[in-house]
């Protein structure tokens, strides 16, 4: 027999094995739902399927994927490279801005003012094409102890000179033990033939080179920029831009020098106001010379300027009734063109005579001084078309008809006439006393 120990042991056995009721289950779900993991690592069940309590499923442990460090490496190393490359042709660049390597071997003429400062001394040699960083040349003028030894006036320097070369160049006096400082003087009006020839007869240079040299241009200065580019038709290509004035050479002087510092005079002697008057009469750079050269061979002294100025302007603006300026001084230009030319070329030799062809010659017929072109620029109105001047006495008619042009044309006529009648005959009487004073000594020598 079964002891109460046994029974109660056995009911005990017996009692696990039995299913849970409704109640008890529905307990241990709710237990089972507050320690459950999210539903998606759980299997699906019913009831139905099995009236045992929920099997807790083992979570899923999701795996850690490595990410690859190599995207990261290839950016970093491409980034390396590139900060490598730039620092590279920076350093490149500046190193050969420094020595000058692959630049212009154009002459510039630098003028240093006084007081200035290395600062401003890199910026004016930036602005004139010599240097690229202002920055560079100024650590390398501390670094060389040179701020205090720039010396104020001209200095010739070329973009292809390395910055210690500029510095030697721009803190020395320039040594011409050997040569003479010559004055010469340019008359306005003068040619560049004519320039060229008081050059060579001071010495300072051939009159061939430097007429070469002046009409290659290119030396670096804004006016240039305002140039047309189309030259088919000049003969001298910068005739007009020597600027009439007093200038200091050195005997045997480099040519490019010569035209640096006439170029210089010319820059500075084209104002602003004068720029903007020439626009706001829609004249370009190349007409406002050409005109003002006509003016200054024309008028016989600087009062007539504005007058001369102001019938060429009628008849520029009335060309239907006056087609062609008539001016007598451009027909000799055209004479000398032609007499200077290798090979004939009459379009050119006809482009320049005013009596043949319209409107402005293609270039100016010599060099004008300010007055000339201060005339074109006012623009005076009058109401003359044409003038006569007496070229002995320097009187000028001007006139609004032709009848009253030929009136005048007949008077200055007899004017020349009776002024040439009484020179010749002074100069016939001045020999006569030579001849009378000649035989008086003899026969005192006797």
């Amino acid at each position: 027999m079964q002891n109460e120990d046994d029974k109660d042991i056995l009911n005990d056995d017996v009692n696990e094995d039995i299913p849970a009721t409704a109640e008890d289950i529905l307990t241990d779900e709710e237990t089972a739902d507050e320690t459950k993991e999210p539903e998606d690592d759980y299997e699906d069940y019913t009831e139905e399927d099995s009236p045992s309590p929920p099997r807790q499923v083992k979570k899923k442990k999701k795996k850690k994927r490595r990410r690859s460090r190599l995207p990261g490496i290839i950016i970093l190393t491409t980034l390396i490279m590139a900060v490598s490359v730039c620092l590279s042709l920076v350093i490149i660049a500046f190193g050969r801005d420094m020595l000058g390597i692959g630049k212009s071997e154009n002459t510039h003429l630098i003028v240093v003012p006084e007081g200035a400062t290395t600062e401003e001394i890199s910026n004016i040699l930036k602005d004139e094409g010599i240097i690229k960083s202002p920055e560079c040349f100024q650590l390398f003028s501390r670094l060389r102890k040179s701020d205090s030894l720039y010396i104020a006036g001209e200095h010739f320097v070329r973009p292809n000179m390395a910055y210690e070369t500029i510095i030697n160049e721009l803190t020395s006096l320039e040594t011409n033990d050997s040569k003479e400082t010559v004055e010469v003087t340019f008359p306005e009006g003068c040619t560049l033939a004519e320039a060229g020839q008081i050059l060579q007869e001071e010495g300072v240079c051939s009159a061939d080179t430097f007429v070469f040299y002046f009409n290659s241009g290119g030396l670096g200065f804004d006016f240039e920029n305002q140039l047309p580019t189309d030259a088919t038709l000049k003969f001298y290509k910068m005739e007009g831009y020597l600027f009439p004035d007093t200038y200091f050479f050195y005997e045997n002087m480099e040519p490019e020098q010569v035209c640096q510092k006439i170029y210089l005079n010319f820059e500075n002697k084209m104002t602003p106001e004068r720029y903007a008057k020439m626009q706001s009469l829609n004249l370009s750079l190349d007409q406002l010379i050409t005109f003002a050269s006509i003016v200054q061979k024309e008028a016989s002294n600087n009062d007539t300027m504005t007058l001369v100025a102001s019938v060429f302007w009628n008849r520029l603006n009335n060309a239907d009734i006056f087609p062609l300026l008539q001016s007598d001084p451009t027909s000799n230009y055209s004479e000398f063109v032609s007499s200077r030319m290798d090979v004939y070329d009459k379009t050119v030799v006809d482009a320049y005579d005013t009596y043949v062809s319209p409107g402005l010659p293609p270039g100016a017929i010599c060099n004008p001084g300010t007055e000339a072109i201060d005339a074109v620029l006012e623009a005076y109105e009058s109401n003359y078309f044409y003038f006569i001047a007496n070229i002995y006495t320097g009187q000028t008619y001007f006139s609004e008809t032709l009848e009253e042009h030929e009136a005048y044309q007949e008077m200055v006529e007899g004017q020349v006439d009776e002024y040439i009648a009484s020179s010749l005959e002074a100069e016939r009487l001045s020999m006569a006393e030579a001849e009378a004073n000649a035989e008086r000594e003899g026969a005192d020598a006797e």
